[in-house]
């Protein structure tokens, strides 16, 4: 670079043609790093304090080397300034307030010089190829790139994309796949960072959108938007389970994914390296795509809790362990694919609890209401749960029950009001007896029974209850499947919020915590008002 500093004309431009040419970036990104280089040596040669200037022609190579004067009436800064006396011999005319050019003649290159202007084109060329970099990558997170795998660190794949490197960290590669330095790796473009030492361009082979585009690849239909991959859900290198739907009902997305014996879906498995794929038909109906997702098991019936966002699956009882899956991968896919809880249950599980059910509520009603088991019987199977929804039933539905009439009716909805009422009070008693203030009492959306759970967990004051964030009071308990896999392994207990049990929304959680800080907000406000009257006093 020190011969291209000191070259003649031609030189310098083929120099700044090579330079561009080879690193992909704009010529008059190189023109202006040589500028720039010339005045560093310059301002070294003549003087850092001076206004130097430099301008390379770009097409001939003419070079022009000045500095910048500013004309004054008295003279503050001999480098930078000159007085109207002096400005005359530089242009006959000039006046206070103008800014005149001092042409310098050229400089002659030291080595200290020569690689203190090699240092700084260098480094000009590099952050004007980092930025060409991020540029050229940063719109094209989602696609699928082929590069070679340039070499191996720590167990991250660093890949040569042409114009560019990009990683696949550990996390983001197919387990036990063998890759060797100088193969050539397809992989989708995860994100792109903008650092200080460069774009960093993350790779990954392991996650559901790598598969998808592989599919778009190999399947028209996907490329075209005829087909479409509603969801999709992998096990890197195991299993992997994908639901498509046709918007052209002459076209089976199922056939058409999977390809003349197999051909389409075969050239994705050989890709990801032998990874089993579960090609299923998408439903909006929930509980048929649940059934299509945990094939090949078949399942009986399908129970959706909209509340908790669970469901619950029956299985015959000879299904129960291929619709688990080893090691619990079949309902983990099928839950990731349906993005719900499910609970795998046999239908043996199912009636035992089904009939326990149905005991426990008779029960209650028999105790409640004092009636006979024929009646609580009767109140079960048309679908009551609790006492609430008897008591607040319209009465005519109450009374249509067959073998109910009006005057019954209402004895049971009067027998009800009153059970909740016993309750009620049994709670309040509960309640003051742990020591619960009554001004937690009067916060929104509490009942004497949540008082009493708040009382059991220590939650006695409006103070302890402003402390809490919402998740700590009403985060619901995130209950373990009732059959899991022996050998799956086990999720971290999750306690949940100390109210999660009653299902209250985010709003709701978030009224009573404000509710419970208002006097917070309040002693503020009275405090200076107090420090003022003692004040005057």
């Amino acid at each position: 670079m020190a011969t291209g500093v000191t070259a003649n004309r031609a030189e310098l431009i083929a120099i700044a043609n090579s330079v561009a040419s080879e690193k992909m970036i704009d010529k008059a990104i190189v023109i202006e790093a040589m500028e720039d280089a010339i005045q560093r040596a310059a301002r070294t040669r003549y003087g850092q304090e001076m206004d130097i200037r430099a301008k390379l022609d770009p097409n001939n190579g003419d070079l022009r080397l000045w500095r910048v004067v500013e004309v004054v009436e008295q003279v503050d800064d001999i480098y930078k300034q000159v007085d109207v006396k002096g400005a005359q011999k530089l242009q006959a005319g000039a006046s206070v307030g103008d800014f005149l050019v001092d042409p310098l003649p050229p400089i002659e290159f030291g080595r200290i010089q020569a690689q203190a202007a090699k240092q700084t084109i260098f480094q000009k060329v590099r952050d004007a190829e980092r930025e060409r970099q991020y540029e050229e990558f940063k719109d094209r997170a989602g696609e699928i790139i082929t590069g070679v795998v340039k070499r191996v660190e720590f167990g991250h794949i660093v890949v040569d994309l042409g114009r560019a490197e990009g990683v696949i960290r550990r996390d983001a590669q197919i387990p036990r796949e063998v890759v060797r330095v100088n193969d050539r790796i397809r992989s989708l473009i995860l994100k792109v960072v903008r650092e200080n030492r460069g774009p960093q361009i993350f790779l990954s082979r392991a996650h559901p959108d790598f598969m998808k585009k592989l599919f778009a690849q190999e399947v028209p239909e996907i490329y075209d938007g005829i087909i479409e991959i509603k969801a999709a859900a992998r096990d890197p290198g195991s299993r992997a389970k994908i639901g498509v739907i046709s918007h052209d009902s002459s076209i089976d997305p199922v056939g058409a994914c999977v390809g003349m014996k197999g051909s389409r879906v075969q050239a994705v498995v050989q890709e990801m390296q032998g990874e089993k794929i579960d090609i299923i038909p998408w439903s909006p109906d929930i509980a048929t795509f649940v059934v299509n997702a945990l094939q090949p098991a078949n399942v009986s019936r399908v129970i959706i809790d909209e509340e908790e966002e669970r469901i619950e699956v029956v299985v015959p009882d000879d299904m129960l362990s291929l619709a688990i899956g080893r090691r619990g991968q079949n309902v983990r896919l099928a839950s990731q694919l349906t993005a719900k809880a499910i609970d795998i249950m046999t239908e043996t599980d199912s009636s035992e609890k089904r009939q326990q059910e149905f005991v426990t509520r008779t029960e209650t009603f028999q105790n409640e209401l004092d009636v006979d088991e024929t009646l609580a019987q009767l109140l079960v199977a048309e679908g009551f749960t609790e006492l609430e929804e008897v008591a607040y039933v319209e009465l005519d539905e109450l009374a249509a029950i067959e073998g109910f009439d009006e005057d019954l009716a209402q004895e049971l909805q009067s027998r009800a009001a009153e059970a909740i009422e016993r309750r009620e009070q049994a709670n309040r008693e509960a309640r003051q007896a742990l020591g619960v203030e009554d001004a937690v009492a009067e916060l929104p959306h509490l009942t004497e029974e949540m008082l009493v759970t708040l009382g059991k967990a220590g939650l006695k004051t409006l103070d302890d209850i402003a402390d809490l964030a919402t998740d700590e009071l009403i985060e619901k308990k995130r209950a373990e499947p009732r059959r899991r896999n022996e050998d799956a392994p086990k999720r971290p207990e999750h306690k949940g919020g100390v109210l999660g049990q009653y299902g209250l929304t985010e709003e709701q959680g978030n009224e009573i915590i404000m509710a419970a800080r208002a006097h917070w907000f309040a002693d503020e406000e009275a405090a200076p008002a107090a420090a003022e009257e003692e004040s005057e006093a």
